[in-house]
């Protein structure tokens, strides 16, 4: 067991020290504010103080983890070998930088709950993160900086045996749409055809009807195809579906379609589902709960994840809902439209109410990759090229690939040619 000597043990210390020793390097951890009872361990120990007590492993701490609510935090970010770091520490840290205070900066989403520039969604940009501007976003830089104090752990105490995680992957599905032309009913199929010839969209109106004539598969309808590949793997697919009510955001097929229902269930057969939040839901939480319940009749199981409709949170409202409806699985933080690590983190990790200074229950489980961020990047060699980065660095720290596609990233339509090689390419990266 590590032991931790701290002046002062806060909810964000045991916190931050948690993910970081024993999520990512599988450490039990302890702590104390007694002197005696540090000296008297005789196993792995570290002092996180303003001042050390001795010669013993040092990291002087910044004053993050033992303040309470928010302020206005100077950061200077710096290099740091082959990563950045920020919140330095002087010449008698063991440490360059309180990584901790960082860390917890970045799991806490802190920057977040700060005045910032949103997009027409309310979302937060990745070019407002302090990671964007100082170019780290590219890195997993909680995870690489744990490495680092194993490092030092290790040089420090010789003898002792770490354990090693292995890489993972966790692909999520997102199905805002089941089918693009089934299932519709008569209304909107009148108006999808009328649109359709009014913007001379010929070819898919011919498509539109042998599709409802049962000559061709739907495109969205991609099911098949996702449940063979689910049967080569024994890590589970996550699939959401959105079961909201029909609106201007969310146009799914109804629940009260047989159709749908069976469809959700032959699915659950084989991978797990979850529901991804109406646009709606996100600020409602008798709406979500109405949809958790929905989805819980369906499948018959306690609903496990959930996924916001657009990518969108705010903070910290979206997720005390979940705590509140007792929903603990996440998969809602990453960027729309950025490649990266939007909690500086690829290790699943609990959400931190600021507001409550309390950990709860939550499991956020952040996404590096979302089907739409690739579609900039114009051939497919380069589409490529920048998910394997994206892969390797998350293999470097042995963390959790978290990829976020849709089903209808597997059709055959034009947009998202190549996109089933670039799923391929996250399965095949956990053989």
């Amino acid at each position: 067991m590590l032991l931790v000597y701290t002046h002062k043990i806060t909810p964000r210390v045991t916190y931050t020290f948690k993910h970081i020793c024993k999520r990512i390097l599988g450490l039990e951890i302890g702590f104390t504010s007694k002197v005696e009872d540090f000296i008297a361990h005789d196993s792995l120990k570290m002092s996180y103080a303003r001042q050390p007590l001795s010669h013993e492993l040092f990291v002087r701490s910044n004053n993050l983890l033992f303040e309470t609510g928010l302020s206005d935090i100077d950061i200077s970010v710096q290099q740091w070998e082959n990563t950045k770091g920020f919140f330095s520490t002087g010449d008698r840290s063991d440490l360059p930088f309180d990584i901790f205070a960082a860390s917890f900066y970045l799991l806490s989403r802190y920057e977040e709950y700060l005045p910032h520039v949103k997009d027409d969604y309310g979302r937060f940009l990745a070019s407002e993160s302090l990671a964007s501007q100082h170019k780290f976003i590219n890195q997993p830089v909680v995870d690489i900086w744990a490495y680092k104090l194993q490092a030092v752990l290790q040089e420090r105490f010789p003898d002792y045996k770490f354990t090693t995680r292995k890489y993972n992957v966790k692909p999520v599905i997102d199905v805002p749409m089941a089918y693009y032309f089934k299932h519709k009913g008569l209304l909107r199929t009148i108006g999808g055809t009328l649109n359709d010839l009014g913007r001379f969209k010929l070819k898919q109106t011919y498509t539109r009807y042998l599709v409802l004539m049962g000559f061709k598969r739907d495109p969205y309808d991609t099911f098949k195809w996702i449940i063979r590949k689910q049967k080569k793997y024994d890590f589970k697919f996550i699939v959401l579906f959105l079961i909201g009510d029909y609106s201007t955001y969310d146009k799914n097929i109804s629940t009260n379609r047989k159709s749908f229902v069976s469809l959700i269930k032959s699915v659950a057969d084989y991978c797990d589902v979850g529901i991804k939040a109406s646009y709606f839901s996100l600020n409602n939480i008798k709406t979500l709960k109405a949809e958790k319940i929905r989805m819980e009749g369906i499948t018959h199981t306690d609903l496990k994840a959930v996924r916001h409709s657009f990518s969108k949170l705010n903070l910290p409202t979206s997720y005390r809902n979940l705590v509140e409806l007792e929903i603990n699985q996440d998969f809602t933080m990453g960027y729309i439209d950025t490649l990266g690590f939007r909690a500086g983190t690829c290790t699943p990790f609990q959400f931190y109410d600021l507001d409550y200074e309390v950990q709860t229950p939550l499991q956020i489980n952040p996404y590096q990759c979302l089907d739409y961020a690739l579609l900039k990047y114009n051939s497919e060699l380069d589409k490529t090229e920048h998910l394997q980065k994206l892969i390797n660095e998350v293999k470097a720290v042995n963390g959790t690939f978290v990829a976020v596609f849709h089903n209808y990233s597997f059709s055959d339509l034009d947009r998202w040619k190549g996109f089933k090689s670039l799923f391929n390419l996250i399965l095949e990266s956990s053989e």
